[in-house]
């Protein structure tokens, strides 16, 4: 007699067994380094070694007062060497160096072959006279050029400190250097009409800095503090009183005036 039937253990049908990822072998990875360094070396060689990549131009913009040629002689950009390795600080300084009218100058590569040189030149906002010449100051209160004619819309800066009494010890606190800033200060706080009028700023000390206009009215501005307030007050005095002679703005809250 048969015995029962036991139940038959299928096994789950296995498909193939997945694969596991090959290593790249040794010398898949030795070609893949070649060809890198092939292609850096490569990259590097169009730097540096070939011709398709040299400074042949300069080209200059932005002179006023200088000429292009002075701007390429000073910036003496070395001519065939590679684009790449152009030193842009050194050519700034040595152009700030023997052209101090450059303010700034922004050194550019011009791929595949040109450096451009974006040059902003000072202007000057006041004069000294030295010696029948001119000394510019720009509106950082720095002394970069001397000409032979004074340039228009410039007034003259007259240092009058002396050695005695108040004057004597504001040059001593806050020096030539500080005195001429704060003229600067004056005049960019100044009404461009009265700039346009303005013959001289005589700086006595530190508080004590006057106008004189080129029709002979003066001004008395005090310090180069507030100077908006005192541009504003002056502005306001000269309509109000056009036929006074001496206008009085160091204290802008109480301007006076005198003289007819």
């Amino acid at each position: 007699m048969a015995g029962p039937k036991t139940a038959e253990r299928t096994r789950p049908a296995s498909g193939p067994r997945p694969r596991r990822p090959r290593l790249p072998r040794r010398r898949t990875l030795i070609a893949l380094a070649v060809a890198l360094a092939l292609v850096g070396g490569g990259g590097a060689w169009v730097l540096y070694g070939s011709s398709w990549l040299r400074v042949e131009r300069v080209t200059v913009s932005g002179t006023l007062r200088l000429t292009p040629e002075a701007v390429r002689d000073a910036a003496d950009v070395p001519l065939g060497g590679p684009l790449v390795s152009v030193d842009s600080g050194a050519i700034e300084e040595r152009l700030r160096r023997a052209l101090p009218r450059i303010d700034s100058v922004d050194v550019v590569r011009s791929w595949p072959h040109g450096i451009a040189l974006k040059v902003t030149e000072r202007t000057p906002v006041l004069l000294e006279e030295k010696g029948g010449k001119f000394v510019e100051v720009d509106a950082k209160g720095v002394r970069f050029a001397t000409v032979d004619k004074a340039p228009k819309g410039a007034p003259l800066l007259e240092l009058t400190t002396d050695r005695s009494g108040g004057a004597a010890a504001s040059l001593r606190r806050f020096g030539p250097d500080r005195l001429r800033r704060e003229a600067v200060r004056v005049v960019a706080d100044l009404p461009g009409s009265v700039v346009a009028s303005t013959r001289a700023v005589k700086v006595r000390s530190y508080d004590a800095i006057t106008l004189e206009l080129t029709d002979g009215r003066t001004v008395d501005w005090g310090s180069g503090e507030r100077g908006r307030a005192k541009g504003e007050a002056l502005t306001a005095l000269m309509k109000a009183v056009p036929k006074a002679r001496h206008f009085d703005v160091s204290v802008p809250t109480a301007p006076a005036s005198s003289g007819s």
